[in-house]
């Protein structure tokens, strides 16, 4: 009994000590970081609006100068918990301006905080972990020049297991990734780029593709709808498959996005009235490109 009992006590250490070592966050190798304080800011705007920061950072239903007062707390119900969207301004106590380059790339990319911690996926790192480096140092130079705003964040309200934030290490191995979902030909730069603005910064996926009872995005079906993260309704099937867009031509796409109109003339509504305000501040150009993506997806019926 008591070589059995040692025995279970060093295989509980040995598992202890795997699960410590896989759920380690992971930051990004110094070589990738070494120009995140170089960016651009008149660049990084085109990447704050593809990423829809506002919508969920500053004040509900904040408009012209005031959506640029990224105070947070937004409430996200989700059936995990509730999660508050944080201070994000340059506030260097209760926003992110004593934060680094590397900090916020970190955090874009890896979903690591500056204290070496796992941000929950409520934040869209899951997408953002697609974007340039280039196009993260660029935002990070815009966000540098807006608005303080000094206001203390929210904590999430999440029950037991989620409030340990080390299991989000062995999460974020089975659904963190920096390849692309949809294959494209090479030489397509217009489908590329489409490609790029949705499932990297627009992270269009993180609500119109369902998820799996982990909380993990089903990439099968990719942008073929699903349930609302917050409970009420459904998500939009984005492809050409039934209950889908597939009705929709390239130009409708592109016009929806900049104008907020459907094809029968229907106005934008819900949670994406904030998005279509996003992308039409966006170039025609990147419109053009998302349309053309979101036109080409592989058709998936709704479920």
């Amino acid at each position: 009994m008591k070589r059995l009992a040692a025995a279970l006590v060093i295989m509980a250490i040995a598992a202890a000590v795997i699960f410590w070592v896989l759920t380690m966050p992971q930051r990004l190798d110094a070589t990738v970081t070494a120009n995140a304080d170089a960016g651009d800011a008149a660049r990084g705007e085109r990447m704050f609006n593809a990423g829809g920061c506002a919508s969920c950072h500053a004040a509900k239903g904040a408009k012209g100068d005031d959506r640029l007062k990224l105070g947070g707390g937004l409430a996200l119900e989700t059936p995990f918990g509730t999660f508050h969207a944080p201070n994000i301004s340059p506030d260097r106590q209760t926003g992110i301006g004593a934060w680094s380059g590397a900090d916020f790339m970190n955090a874009m990319l890896r979903g690591v905080s500056p204290e070496g911690e796992h941000f929950y996926p409520a934040f869209p790192y899951t997408s953002y972990a697609r974007m340039q480096p280039e196009d993260i140092a660029d935002l990070w130079a815009y966000m540098k020049t807006l608005p303080v705003v000094e206001q203390a964040n929210l904590d999430h309200q999440l029950p037991l297991p989620f409030r340990m934030r080390r299991g989000l290490g062995l999460w974020k191995m089975l659904f963190l990734s920096d390849q692309p979902v949809v294959a494209i030909a090479s030489g397509d730069d217009q489908l590329v780029l489409g490609r790029y603005l949705v499932e990297g910064p627009g992270h269009c996926g993180e609500c119109h593709t369902p998820r799996n009872l982990i909380g993990g995005p089903d990439t099968s079906r990719w942008l073929s709808g699903g349930p609302a993260p917050e409970g009420n309704g459904k998500i939009p099937n984005l492809t050409a498959g039934a209950g889908g867009i597939g009705s929709w031509s390239v130009k409708d796409i592109a016009y929806y996005l900049e104008s907020g109109f459907t094809p029968e003339f229907d106005a934008v509504g819900g949670t994406m009235v904030e998005v279509q305000e996003n992308m039409a501040r966006l170039p025609a150009s990147d419109r053009d490109a998302i349309a053309a993506y979101v036109k080409a997806l592989p058709a998936l019926d709704s479920q």
